[in-house]
C-alpha cells in the first residue's frame, strides 16, 4: 500500500468538533506537524473531509 504525508496547514480553532476529532485522529496536533501514514479508503476519506486545513504529498 502507497503512503502519504500529511501536513497540517492551518489552525482548528474556530473549527467544528468533527474536524478538530478528524485531525486528532490523523495525529496532527499542531501547526507544521507532520505523519505519514498508509493511503486506506478510510484515511483518504477522513483527509478529504479536513482537505481546507491539510497539504498531502505522496511518497515514493
Amino acid at each position: 500500500m502507497k503512503k502519504i504525508k500529511v501536513t497540517q496547514v492551518k489552525s482548528i480553532i474556530d473549527r467544528s468538533e468533527r474536524q478538530k476529532r478528524t485531525m486528532q485522529a490523523l495525529g496532527l496536533r499542531k501547526v507544521n506537524a507532520s505523519v505519514e501514514v498508509e493511503a486506506t479508503p478510510q484515511i483518504l476519506g477522513m483527509v478529504n473531509k479536513v482537505h481546507h486545513l491539510v497539504k498531502v504529498e505522496e511518497l515514493a
